[in-house]
């Protein structure tokens, strides 16, 4: 099969609720999301809960809500389920918030939200190489070069990087069909100076799937579903916390109103044009050691 044939299967085949789907599955197989909540007290499970709807309630009363609505909106919340959506629903419209909160104490590397297409597991490529890719994969050939270090501007050895990213047509490999699973997909190792160099291609902007339940509160608010252009990446190393990036390219038409609200201004890139058509850009990581 041909690249465009590739390509074109893909966009006839992929559907919101396929995606959407395959994003529920890999949070429930990958992460233990109770574990890690299970010894809170009830009075903070009761201080949330309680505040959270009591925005709810101030809401309906602040405009009036009818049934009608009320009732729209409930056959609204069954079909979020229905179509496995509450990932992408969350890391959209919620996750740069609890990212934001979690994150504000660091003094290294900001960082952004990690979205629901992360797969761990990808291949290692070692301190220099290329993502898997596709033969003839569509997109302007980057490269990618920088040093991992720790606050104090020690290199970090051995520091991981894990890379992900969609392809020119807005898909991620194992959410949508017709993708070799580990496309554009690949875990990076720092070496003993903490440097790293990554080729891959440059992304492009895509909308979120706008054709289940997201897009349907997308298309009755009157919003947009763009995302500009980014690259993933997960950057750990021993003793030090994880920091979960995505990294933007200036001039992007979405830049300044992202539907996911994840871009910050040290999370754009300064790319370099080469005299072949190729971009180089230089990007480092400052990790902040774990307390206490």
């Amino acid at each position: 099969m041909s690249i465009d044939t590739a390509a074109e299967t893909a966009a006839q085949t992929a559907t919101a609720a396929a995606s959407g789907a395959s994003a529920t599955e890999r949070f429930q197989t990958d992460k233990s999301p109770f574990d890690a909540v299970r010894d809170t007290p009830a009075e903070r499970v009761d201080l949330l809960a309680r505040e959270v709807l009591a925005a709810v309630h101030a809401t309906i009363r602040a405009h009036k809500v009818t049934y009608a609505e009320y009732n729209a909106l409930k056959a609204w919340l069954i079909q979020v389920g229905e179509d496995g959506e509450w990932p992408l629903f969350l890391d959209v419209w919620v996750e740069h918030v609890v990212e934001e909160v979690a994150t504000e104490h660091r003094e290294g590397s900001k960082g952004t939200i990690e979205g629901p297409y992360y797969v761990p597991g990808a291949p290692e490529q070692g301190a220099r190489g290329a993502v898997p890719m596709r033969d003839g994969e569509q997109g302007t050939p980057l490269t990618w070069t920088g040093t991992v270090t720790s606050v104090d501007g020690t290199p970090l050895r051995g520091a991981r990087m894990e890379l992900w990213h969609a392809d020119a047509d807005g898909y991620y490999s194992q959410f949508a069909p017709g993708l070799p699973k580990w496309n554009l997909r690949g875990c990076f190792t720092a070496d003993t100076a903490g440097a790293f160099e990554i080729r891959t291609v440059r992304p492009a902007p895509y909308q979120i799937p706008t054709d289940g339940s997201c897009g349907r509160l997308i298309a009755a608010a009157g919003w947009h579903a763009w995302r500009p252009a980014h690259l993933h990446v997960k950057v750990s190393a021993p003793g030090h916390e994880d920091l979960t990036a995505q990294l933007y390219f200036p001039g992007d038409a979405h830049n300044d109103d992202d539907i996911a609200s994840a871009v910050k201004p040290e999370l754009v890139l300064d790319p370099r044009q080469n005299a072949d058509g190729s971009v180089t850009v230089d990007y480092g990581f400052v990790l902040d050691p774990v307390r206490g």
